[in-house]
């Protein structure tokens, strides 16, 4: 090792060695001076303590600095005690990073890294891959409560020895390790939160619990850490609109001038529809809700940590998390401009309007059916995840060997009932009522005031009962719908590893490894329509109970009543099975066998020293799926009898050669310039790769056998990336940083139909087309996931993370971070290649992309006291949301900016010290959740959820 070398490791990786080693080479140099130089008189050196905000930073710094590849880190303040109060929303506040709200919780809950969506990044914890409790592979940073985590990593360049990448990123959750502290530590906290302030619904309330500690033993050979958290929230009203994709439809009147409306898309339009004149616009229809949500969630960490000599060390750590969360949605929901004509919803007539350029400004419908809404979505869930570490220096080689295992299981559920005035079995209008509205100007949706003639809270109007027939009329009534998702996941790994000084020019170490990942993840679900026990269709009983809730932004009363429990006093179950239910149930298995070498790099280049490391990897993947084939000319109902499904099972194999190279450049000065280049990866997400497809001959236009399903020879997605970035540090103060990166997706993963031969899943009874050129042929076309044309995605990240007293004395205690990404990407995807809701655009950009992310914290800490005022800005991006049958969909969500406020104060001394007061302010601002579709100015869905308050006591020995 050279003696630069020697130098630069010494500062990376212990600063306070190097202060030593400073301290020592200056006594030495006073031990040769002449002796009648005057002897220095001692001096005593003052000990400073660094806690709360500072040393969240300087740790996180810390590890950036000393880090060979291009990270951001944050780190705990304290134990038990990272910056926020989730995972999600302390990492969106790191350059590049952001985080969409969840739309029933409004808290974060997923991250984009770059401009690409969460499923982009790898999640590991302690450095292992973990599974998830969705269809995809992104990780619900829910289930990781923060309080068990030191802290958190984001590598956006890899190494040869970073298993379990991300294309995006791979973020890395950290538990403490006990042989690292320097004596018993011990922390117990105590949070109460009001959440819903000013939101305009009822208010929600909250405690977390969480207690922490820290010991060693043995002569500090023997390390223990164990930590408990555990939560109960009832959320806040959230008082919700949706305009149904914010259509409408075109009306005329019945007669001349002033006479009634009627729609121009029944069977008998008038006259004004067929010639387009008088033709004006009419909403099509509405959902409003108030929902209110429960969580509870108990974690517990443990790590056991034993270090008997420099040589050996073994390392054994589990992390648990069970988590219940409920979602009770009550509203009022109908069409205006669109009904069926039919016994269930006879056609009415608009009377009372004006019109203003082309839409009918306000006015009044006859025989409006509305239907009201009891929903309750919600599931159980528990993370388990383990790990045993060993370390073994044996001479030259220092040995390692990992076994762990990830397991995650979800069991939901989701009941939705209706009530409203039964169908009467004819076409009559009888005791129907009607829905008046003002003040909309085609585009305003969630804006327009509604009025109804009838009361929705009225018992005696408001039944259980089918109101719309909307499972298909009397032969099949549907009063309400229960669906049960079983998912289940389950990630082994092991991995063994060897490192040893080499002589390789500049390749001064080297690490080499194999590590063996199995992972299966299923998907189950049961689903069955609810109807009203005895046998009459159009069966109604009453509402249970007397509660009456408000349907959600329309400030309309309705009935309320919990449903759960239900089933066989109230409701019968006819369970269904179709094609779609049945594409539903999947599994897919993975075995990934990656061989790798990291070197690490220690030499000169054109005057400048570097260090880094260059890496290779050796991926190889054995993918299989099962699912069901359903023929649907054979599928004549919704039974398991009548749409039988053949099991059908595929996969493949292939190998992916990763390289990759981590340079940093020492500029003198504190200052370092990194350049990274690597070949990074991604894999498809399994409900995509699931082997599940359904068929059946397209009579419309030439007849052809059409399908769709997935693929499980789906290839990963693949990219290129390129980074530079320019670092300027403080010590381990503060940094400025500006950052370029570059990624050339090789492809990208979409829907499309493409040219298949069904004959593998066809049999003697299957229907093929009859006439024109397929007549007999088993060729059509599937619609399924595709590795289609990528693009490329780059931009630029400046951060500047600094204590204000190096400007002025006056200003020590205060410090501020601020950091801003600019994201581009030349990606433009077909709107046919995906699930999204209500756009009207050919082209859609990258899901996860907002062009424009910044955030800026302003803090000071001093004499006990920390303040800290927080904002966290992302411009419109394409989101992702769960629909009404747990289906994944995209969606525009307009940009935001939410504002945090901390205030806590820690006693210094007496009796109290340990003792610290938090208050905490999140949604200062109430940022509300916007969708829209296309033109942002159409705004299809607004929640408002109003600030949470969070006031807390923790105690620390």
């Amino acid at each position: 090792m050279t003696k630069a070398r020697q130098t630069r490791e010494l500062f990376r990786l212990s600063p306070v060695v190097a202060g030593c080693t400073v301290l020592m080479m200056a006594g030495a140099h006073a031990q040769t001076a002449p002796a009648q130089q005057p002897q220095a008189q001692p001096q005593t050196l003052e000990t400073v303590t660094v806690t709360g905000i500072r040393k969240g930073i300087e740790d996180a710094i810390s590890a950036k600095k000393g880090s060979d590849s291009i990270i951001e880190a944050i780190s705990a303040e304290d134990i038990g005690k990272l910056p926020d109060a989730s995972v999600a929303e302390s990492v969106s506040r790191l350059p590049g990073v952001a985080s969409q709200r969840n739309k029933s919780t409004g808290k974060a809950s997923s991250v984009s890294v770059r401009g690409m969506s969460p499923d982009f990044n790898g999640a590991l914890l302690n450095g292992r891959e973990q599974a998830s409790s969705g269809d995809s592979r992104g990780v619900e940073f829910d289930l990781y409560p923060s309080e068990l985590l030191a802290s958190v990593l984001i590598y956006k360049s890899p190494d040869g020895a970073l298993v379990g990448q991300g294309l995006a990123s791979t973020i890395d959750l950290q538990t403490v390790r006990p042989l690292n502290f320097s004596s018993r530590q011990a922390a117990v906290n105590y949070r109460k939160q009001r959440t819903g302030v000013a939101s305009g619904a009822g208010e929600g309330t909250g405690t977390r619990k969480s207690v922490s500690y820290i010991d060693q033993f043995a002569d500090k050979t023997i390390g223990v850490a164990v930590g408990l958290v555990k939560f109960d929230e009832k959320g806040a009203d959230q008082q919700k609109f949706n305009s149904w994709g914010g259509w409408t439809l075109p009306f005329a009147p019945s007669g001349g001038a002033g006479s009634p409306l009627l729609a121009c898309d029944g069977p008998t339009p008038p006259a004004g529809c067929t010639t387009g004149v008088n033709k004006v616009n009419v909403m099509g229809g509405f959902t409003a809700d108030t929902e209110n949500s429960t969580a509870t969630r108990e974690g517990r960490m443990a790590t056991l940590q034993w270090k008997p000599n420099k040589d050996f060390e073994s390392t054994f750590d589990y992390f648990y998390s069970k988590g219940r969360f409920g979602l009770k949605k009550t509203g009022l929901e109908g069409a205006i401009g669109d009904d069926d004509n039919s016994a269930y919803d006879p056609r009415g007539q608009i009377t009372n309007y004006t019109i203003a350029n082309g839409v009918v400004a306000s006015g009044t419908l006859s025989n409006y059916k509305g239907v009201v809404r009891n929903h309750f979505e919600g599931g159980d869930d528990s993370l388990k995840s383990w790990g045993w570490n060993n370390k073994l220096k044996l001479k030259d080689w220092t040995l390692l060997a990992d076994i762990s295992q990830s397991k995650v299981v979800r069991d939901s559920s989701r009941y939705e009932t209706t009530a409203g005035q039964p169908g009467n079995g004819n076409k009559s209008a009888a005791g129907l009522g009607s829905i008046s509205w003002t003040g909309f100007n085609g585009q305003n949706f969630t804006d327009v005031k509604y009025t109804t003639s009838l009361s929705y809270a009225d018992r005696a109007i408001a039944k259980l009962t089918d109101v719309d027939g909307w499972s298909g009329g009397e032969g099949s009534p549907q009063a309400g719908y229960v669906a049960l998702p079983h998912v289940q996941d389950k990630i082994d790994s092991f991995r063994l590893s060897g490192k040893t000084d080499l002589g390789w020019g500049p390749i001064v170490s080297g690490e080499f490894g194999i590590n063996v990942t199995n992972r299966e993840k299923i998907r189950q679900t049961q689903e069955g329509r609810l109807f009203i026990k005895g046998t009459d269709p159009y069966g109604a009983t009453a509402v249970p109970g007397s509660d009456v809730a408000i349907a959600g932004t329309t400030g309309l009363q309705v009935v309320s009543w919990d449903p759960r429990g239900s089933l066989g006093s109230i409701y019968d179950l006819a369970k269904k099975v179709d094609s779609d239910i049945l594409n539903k149930d999947w599994s897919v298995k993975e075995k990934v066998t990656t061989g790798y070498f990291k070197g690490d790099l220690d030499g000169d280049l054109g005057g400048l020293p570097y260090r880094g490391n260059v890496g290779l990897q050796m991926v190889h993947t054995d993918q299989s799926s099962t699912g069901f084939n359903v023929d649907r000319a054979n599928c004549t109902g919704n039974t398991a009898a009548t749409c039988p499904g053949a099991t059908v099972a595929q996969g493949k194999t292939y190998t992916d050669i990763l390289p990759s190279l981590n340079m940093n450049f020492d500029l003198g000065g504190d200052q370092v310039m990194r350049f990274a280049a690597a070949k990074v990866l991604s894999r498809a997400n399994m409900n995509d790769m699931r082997a599940s497809l359904g068929y059946t001959v397209n009579n419309t236009g030439v007849q052809i056998l059409t399908g769709d399903g997935g693929n499980p020879k789906l290839n990963p997605f693949r990219a290129k990336a390129i980074d530079l970035s320019y670092e300027k540090y403080f010590g381990n103060k503060g940094y400025f940083s500006a950052a370029g990166f570059y990624k050339k997706l090789d492809s990208y993963i979409l829907r499309v139909p493409t040219v298949f031969d069904f004959k593998p899943y066809t049999s003697a009874a299957t229907p093929l087309p009859t006439t024109g050129p397929n007549k007999g042929s088993t060729v059509g076309l599937l619609n399924q996931p595709i590795n289609g044309e990528g693009g490329n995605i780059h931009g630029m990240e400046f951060a500047i993370n600094v204590p204000l007293n190096f400007v002025s004395s006056w200003l020590d205690g205060f410090g501020i971070m601020l950091n801003h990404s600019d994201t581009s990407s030349s990606v433009e995807l077909p709107t046919s290649g995906f699930s999204v809701e209500n756009v009207g655009t050919v082209k859609i950009p990258m899901p996860g992309l907002s062009k424009k992310v910044t955030n800026l914290r302003f803090y000071y800490e001093k004499a006990g006291f920390q303040i800290a005022v927080a904002q966290r800005h992302r411009s419109d991006f394409l989101g992702e949301v769960s629909d009404f049958q747990d289906n994944r969909q995209l969606t525009f969500i307009k940009g935001e900016s939410i504002v945090d406020l901390q205030l806590s104060y820690e006693f210094q001394s007496g009796w109290l010290k340990g003792l610290s007061l938090l208050a905490q302010g999140n949604n200062m601002t109430n940022s509300e959740f916007q969708r829209y579709n296309t033109d942002r100015n159409v705004v299809t869905d607004k929640i408002k959820y109003g600030k949470t308050y969070l006031f807390g006591i923790n105690y620390k020995l």
